[in-house]
């Protein structure tokens, strides 16, 4: 299992982002995948799943209305649209494979939160 997210910035509260996972090495198209978060000196937070054909999303109550999980499989991407961002959202992306149990992480994408 590889995933490479991508997409993370410095934005304004308020503002919006989209976050990209590639995957590769498995089958994409016939696992969840899932979007998980780390904010400095905290743990891992769960923040969104999304089955194997996008028909079921998930997610965290505190992003709930604001931020959109979805997948291209034709493409071995998974997409996280965050939008009405606040600084409590300011963490280290990542994105996880049911391929695995979602055991491996990819290297994340930084997400920053701050006027």
């Amino acid at each position: 299992v590889q995933l490479v997210e991508s997409g993370g910035d410095l934005v304004q509260p308020g503002g919006s982002l989209r976050l990209s996972c590639k995957a590769s090495g498995f089958l994409f198209p016939y696992y969840n995948m899932r979007w998980v978060r780390q904010a400095p000196g905290k743990g891992l937070e769960w923040v969104s799943d999304i089955s194997a054909d996008g028909s079921a999303t998930y997610y965290l109550d505190s992003v709930k209305g604001r931020f959109t999980i979805s997948r291209d499989n034709a493409k071995n991407t998974v997409y996280l649209q965050m939008g009405s961002l606040k600084s409590e959202d300011t963490a280290l992306y990542y994105c996880a494979s049911g391929a695995n149990q979602f055991k491996s992480l990819g290297q994340g994408t930084q997400v920053t939160v701050s006027s």
